[in-house]
């Protein structure tokens, strides 16, 4: 399993409409059909930056799936977030492999 990772820092200048935004992107990034499920974080760190970061965390299918990904949606996808926020964002993306998970009931 390969979690997807993206992390933007965002200017409070748009904080809000960002925020409306993404909450509209992840859906369409989850129609693509290459993740089943994505979690949206607000990442608790004050940056010298200034701004407001979050982290989206797209669970994929598979390897095949995230690099299905990659080279059919991406390019598009991205686009429209740069396009609408230019240089009011500043984002980065990190791919992880699950080893392996574990929980706990304490019931």
């Amino acid at each position: 399993m390969y979690i997807y990772n993206v992390t933007a820092n965002i200017e409070e200048s748009i904080h809000d409409e960002w925020l409306t935004w993404i909450k509209e992107h992840i859906p369409q990034v989850l129609a693509t059909g290459k993740f089943e499920k994505a979690t949206l974080s607000r990442v608790l760190v004050e940056e010298d930056m200034g701004g407001v970061t979050y982290s989206v965390q797209y669970r994929s299918y598979s390897r095949e799936a995230l690099d299905a990904y990659y080279r059919d949606d991406a390019d598009k996808l991205r686009a429209e977030g740069l396009k609408k926020f230019a240089d009011k964002m500043l984002s980065f993306r990190t791919e992880l492999q699950i080893v392996d998970e574990y929980t706990v009931n304490f019931k």
